[in-house]
């Protein structure tokens, strides 16, 4: 496949998710599947109370129905990696749809509870590590931008679940203004593409990444402020499961952290909170995680958003310096 075929996996996802919302955001409204807004939130948040949500199903189809199509034109066909991706992509996507049906359909704002999330999100990342040894997977690592490597053996189970359930978390926590995560995931995944293509090499995880790049953009249109759909936990905790697959199957687990910035401040940003007012009943930010902060310094919910997307492919470039351009 050359840069023509990347090109047009971005163009057949993004125009799927296009053409399918118009007809898909309806037939939520028509389910009553509208978003609950916590009380605890900022204010204005509020009158964003019913809008669609689990828009993320729109994401996911488009995504592996473009990663298929693609996949298939490539030499040696559909490979294990793209199962694998589209097996992470839809496990923690169901998961995320169980908890927003729950939400949404049985008016229990909290979903799943944290136990039950966690339980499933680790059986996913189990699943997807026995497959990649039985792949004959490698289990070393190495440190971004220099020669150094470690095999850290068995350890490696544990780095993979750590990656995939603190991911598809951090992902989650960043999902909280209109376009804000859309924006930013098409960034970070855009990276991992280009590094996928032109670094590692592995055509077949740059398509699947350009797929979720389109897909993103496509979705952007309608969660752009002012949201008409948002993508729900069904959305955010498919992309942050898929994101921490691709950085493990290109064996950049390390540079997950700078390409994924902004979701490892908005982690910190409530971990800092937390200890924060249990240790000394202070708060270091008006609102956790830290979009929040700035809409309640007087940002508008655009500013905080462009701002984040700034940052964000700051980050990716770097990421992408690091890995390519040294």
């Amino acid at each position: 496949m050359d840069l023509t075929g990347l090109l047009i996996t971005i163009v057949v996802a993004f125009l799927i998710t296009v053409l399918l919302s118009p007809i898909f955001i309806p037939f939520l409204r028509r389910l009553n599947f509208g978003q609950s807004i916590r009380e605890e939130g900022p204010q204005s948040h509020q009158k964003k109370t019913g809008t669609p949500t689990m828009g993320g199903l729109m994401i996911i189809f488009s995504i592996i129905i473009t990663s298929l199509i693609m996949a298939s034109r490539m030499d040696g066909g559909i490979s294990y990696q793209i199962w694998l991706l589209i097996f992470v992509l839809f496990g923690y996507g169901l998961l995320g749809f169980l908890d927003d049906f729950i939400k949404v359909a049985m008016k229990r704002n909290l979903g799943l509870t944290s136990k039950q999330k966690l339980f499933g999100q680790i059986v996913i990342a189990l699943v997807f590590y026995f497959i990649l040894r039985n792949q004959g997977f490698s289990t070393v690592i190495y440190v971004p931008g220099t020669e150094l490597q470690f095999d850290i053996g068995w350890f490696y189970a544990v780095l993979v679940i750590f990656m995939m359930v603190g991911a598809s978390n951090a992902v989650n926590l960043t999902d909280g203004l209109d376009g804000l995560l859309a924006g930013t995931a098409a960034i970070a995944f855009g990276a991992f593409a280009i590094i996928a293509w032109y670094g590692t090499p592995d055509h077949v995880v740059a398509v699947f990444s350009l797929a979720v790049v389109g897909a993103l953009l496509g979705f952007l249109v309608f969660n752009a402020h002012p949201a008409k759909v948002f993508m729900g936990d069904t959305g955010s905790l498919a992309l942050g499961g898929a994101i921490a697959a691709i950085s493990i199957l290109l064996k950049l687990e390390i540079l997950l952290i700078i390409i994924g910035g902004v979701f490892v401040i908005e982690t910190l940003s409530v971990i800092i909170q937390v200890i924060s007012f249990k240790t000394t009943g202070k708060r270091v930010f008006k609102m956790s995680p830290l979009h929040h902060h700035y809409e309640l310094l007087g940002w508008s919910e655009w500013r905080v958003v462009t701002t984040f997307w700034l940052v964000g492919l700051l980050f990716a470039m770097l990421g992408v310096y690091i890995e390519v351009g040294m």
